[in-house]
């Protein structure tokens, strides 16, 4: 498992810094470390030198896998990267976890105390249809993500054992210095190539042979994502720890962020929905009826009252036919439909009399026949308001660009000549 043999060490002075056996249990091991942590602790006089070495002998011989090889090998197969214990670990760190966060007996130690790095949260965008949004669906979704390789638990070693980086001497960036000037540098900090960033590297004949030292591997893994009634475009969906793993890290989120689609139908307003419906002239003086298919796929019935006159650009509204309402699906905001009038574009002689005769009578002139005759006559023309006026805007625009052109002088200059 861990190739050649290396010569054996000493492999009882961890024990003897301690005051305990080789055969002592975690639990006597954790009150031995407690005791000389407490009487060689530097804010109580103590030896730092010998501290150090308390809290290196309790980080070997708490982790099975270090005080196995320890217990067999010695110390050097620990520095020689075997064992990944040999003091490279802040002890004040190792205290502090024992002991909790919140500073130690002493006090003041909490600025020593380590915080574990939170991963990143993965987002992906989720289009969704306006029904899905009314009716509510639910989508599995396959996504590749990197888990914690099981073969060597994050490690990224056979042994369990890594080394600290070389080139970056175990803090995971590199600092670039540029020249910008006879007097000026810049200087720039990286990840480090060489660990990728990690701060330690590990002997190509220990790698995993499952992860090849990365320390983790790609799963795939399937997602049901539950769109509920009446979601907002927009919303979030969240998957707590669902990201990519890595050691020593708190696992982030994945988060599906809601794309509503855009519906040829119905536009909503948070939890109202509005719907486009163009009558006839003749619909909208003499009545209509059409049938409404809504995002649920009931067909509703909608037609005038008798008599009625709907006007153009009017507005109806159904109670409770809108969008439920998030986490109330029972609830409904309104359905309001928007109503147009389409006007035919000429009549014959005789569909004006006959509509004449049925309809209110024409407002009569005040003018006598005298005074309409000494009046001008004008002609009509159809006109597109929009494009006249984005024409007139455009045409200004170019004119007042072209004044101060000639303000400015910004046209070509004359130059006078002295006669001499």
């Amino acid at each position: 498992m861990f190739g050649r043999a290396p010569k054996k060490s000493n492999n009882t002075r961890y024990y003897e810094i301690l005051g305990v056996s080789n055969s002592v249990s975690q639990d006597d091991l954790k009150k031995a470390y407690k005791k000389a942590a407490i009487k060689n602790h530097p804010d109580k006089g103590g030896d730092p030198e010998k501290f150090k070495e308390v809290a290196q002998a309790y980080e070997v011989l708490s982790d099975p896998e270090k005080r196995e090889i320890y217990d067999q090998y010695g110390e050097d197969a620990l520095k020689e990267g075997m064992g990944g214990g040999s003091g490279g670990h802040d002890p004040f760190d190792i205290f502090q976890s024992f002991f909790g966060g919140g500073g130690g007996p002493f006090g003041g130690g909490s600025s020593r105390g380590r915080r574990q790095r939170r991963g990143e949260d993965v987002v992906h965008p989720l289009k969704v249809s306006l029904e899905d949004l009314y009716t509510g669906t639910s989508k599995k979704l396959s996504l590749s993500k990197n888990v914690i390789c099981s073969k060597c638990n994050g490690k990224g070693s056979k042994s369990g054992a890594s080394m600290k980086c070389a080139g970056c001497q175990g803090s995971g960036m590199k600092v670039s210095i540029r020249q910008l000037g006879p007097s000026m540098i810049q200087q720039m900090q990286h990840p480090c190539n060489e660990c990728k960033g990690t701060g330690e590297t590990i002997n190509d004949k220990d790698r995993c042979t499952q992860c090849k030292g990365e320390k983790v591997v790609p799963e795939k893994k399937v997602l049901e994502v539950v769109v509920e009634k009446g979601m907002q475009n927009g919303q979030k969906i969240t998957f707590p720890g669902e990201a990519d793993e890595a050691p020593e890290t708190i696992t982030g989120d994945i988060v599906f962020i809601l794309q509503q689609k855009e519906h040829p139908k119905f536009k909503r307003k948070g939890e109202d929905l509005f719907y486009e419906h163009t009558l006839s002239l003749t619909e909208a003086l003499c009545g209509f009826q059409f049938v409404l298919t809504h995002l649920d796929g009931r067909q509703l019935l909608i037609k005038s009252s008798p008599g009625e006159v709907v006007k153009p650009d009017s507005f109806k509204a159904i109670n409770d036919e809108g969008m439920p309402m998030y986490q109330r699906p029972f609830m409904k905001g309104k359905l309001y439909i928007h109503f147009t009038v389409e006007f035919p574009d000429s009549l014959t002689p005789d569909q004006v009399k006959a509509l004449e005769a049925v309809l209110p009578p024409k407002p009569m002139s005040e003018m006598t026949d005298m005074e309409l005759d000494e009046c001008e006559e004008t002609t009509l023309h159809d006109v597109n308001i929009e494009e006249e006026m984005r024409r007139k805007q455009h045409a200004q625009a170019q004119e007042a660009y072209d004044d101060d052109d000639d303000m400015h002088g910004s046209g070509p200059q004359r130059v006078q000549c002295a006669q001499q």
